[in-house]
């Protein structure tokens, strides 16, 4: 995301943020035995929010600090990545033309993050998808040189952000996690 310039750059480093966040709010904890936790083994995303859950670090009223709010905010922009990357591995529309990354990453933002986010935020993503860089740019991020050898590379970075995805829905759904504030 940073190779995307300096407006996706922002965003990237929101994104490294929530990273260290979970891990100041949960490996400290987890490395004491604090929660409950007392081996690594147990350490995943289920023994998380469990143990957040537990121990009333998570409070579904207002935002409080904890690891299972963040890993919501990365859940969603994992979404938005995933819905990006399909829009750049689909093929042209009926007249032949490709949608531009900036349509295709407003249309995700739109799905994934934009009902999540006050007025002023989805604002000022709009220039993000203004900068972001053509086509022919993402295709060299993926190492390749045309849309055809793009897409299987595509497919398979898609197939498995989709599998995380789909296994944290669950978790964050199985414990009505899914609309904390």
């Amino acid at each position: 995301m940073e190779s995307l310039g300096p407006m996706v750059g922002f965003f990237s480093l929101k994104v490294k943020e929530k990273v260290v966040l979970i891990r100041e709010l949960w490996l400290p904890q987890e490395a004491h035995g604090r929660l409950g936790l007392r081996t690594p083994a147990r350490f995943g995303l289920k023994a998380m929010v469990e143990a957040e859950l537990k121990a009333g670090v998570v409070n579904f009223s207002w935002r409080s600090a904890s690891g299972c709010r963040t890993l919501l905010r990365l859940h969603r922009s994992l979404l938005w990545l995933q819905l990006l990357l399909e829009g750049l591995a689909g093929g042209p529309d009926a007249q032949g033309q490709y949608r531009t990354p900036g349509e295709l990453g407003r249309a995700a933002y739109m799905v994934a993050l934009a009902p999540h986010h006050p007025w002023v935020l989805r604002q000022a993503a709009e220039f993000v998808f203004l900068a972001l860089p053509d086509r022919r740019h993402f295709l060299e991020l993926v190492c390749v040189r045309s849309q055809r050898e793009a897409t299987p590379i595509l497919r398979s970075i898609i197939d498995a952000l989709a599998l995380v995805h789909a296994q944290t829905q669950q978790i964050l759904a199985e414990h009505d996690m899914l609309e904390l504030p």
